[in-house]
């Protein structure tokens, strides 16, 4: 059965090579015979491409990617990711080390970096998650920045709940939303904010604990070890 599975694999592979897709190394590639694959993509290795996945035309998928019934637009890069049941439009380029959980929308020129995780939400045109983020049960629109371990807080225990963020919004590194919160037009959150109040556009949303200084402290705790020893 192994061996059969090889040769079929195979022969999936060298079809879409005859229609103008590049595997970088076939041997470590494997392709469901559902899946359709636009011309001049590449494919490298250690890639899975499984159901009823589409990918478009000059994307670049791998290496190590597993796609599972989703749809790839046009010239898409795809690096170390999950992606299940969602839809990844035209320009867009995700990971490297993202996952894309069932019902995700990432709309055109939009971009989904290194460690972050979306569940059930859009991420609007030319919008950047780039880092170390949560996004659930949220829709972000045109131009958004989403500032490095930023969490959408969705779930109270209960039921899940909404973030809405509208255009050309930047979230600041750090920023807790607790849903649902509606962030508005060309708003900013302060870094390091727990935001559980909606921010009205063009305003600065910032929730802080004032910050308090000890002058000496580090030497007097160097006094307090000496005359321990």
């Amino acid at each position: 059965l192994a061996e059969a599975e090889r040769l079929m694999r195979l022969r999936i592979i060298e079809k879409w090579m005859a229609k103008g897709v590049t595997f970088i190394d076939p041997a470590s590639s494997f392709v469901g015979g559902e899946v359709k694959i636009g011309k001049d993509t590449t494919v490298y290795p250690y890639t899975f491409l499984e159901g009823k996945t589409t990918i478009g035309a000059r994307c670049v998928i791998g290496p190590s990617v597993r796609l599972i019934d989703s749809r790839i637009g046009k010239e898409v890069e795809i690096q170390y990711a999950v992606v299940r049941d969602s839809t990844v439009e035209d320009r867009a380029s995700l990971g490297p080390f993202c996952s894309l959980r069932a019902g995700s929308r990432i709309k055109r020129g939009s971009k989904v970096g290194s460690f972050v995780e979306i569940k059930k939400s859009e991420i609007g045109e030319g919008s950047k998650v780039p880092h170390l983020s949560y996004v659930g049960d949220a829709v972000i629109g045109k131009n958004v920045n989403v500032g490095a371990g930023t969490v959408t807080c969705n779930y109270d225990g209960v039921k899940k709940n909404r973030t809405v963020i509208e255009d050309d919004v930047f979230v600041g590194s750090d920023t807790m939303l607790i849903a649902p919160v509606r962030i508005g037009k060309g708003a900013v959150t302060g870094a390091g904010s727990v935001i559980t109040k909606n921010v009205p556009p063009y305003s600065l949303g910032l929730e802080r604990s004032e910050q308090k200084n000890i002058e000496g402290w580090t030497k007097k705790k160097k006094q307090d070890r000496k005359k321990c020893k």
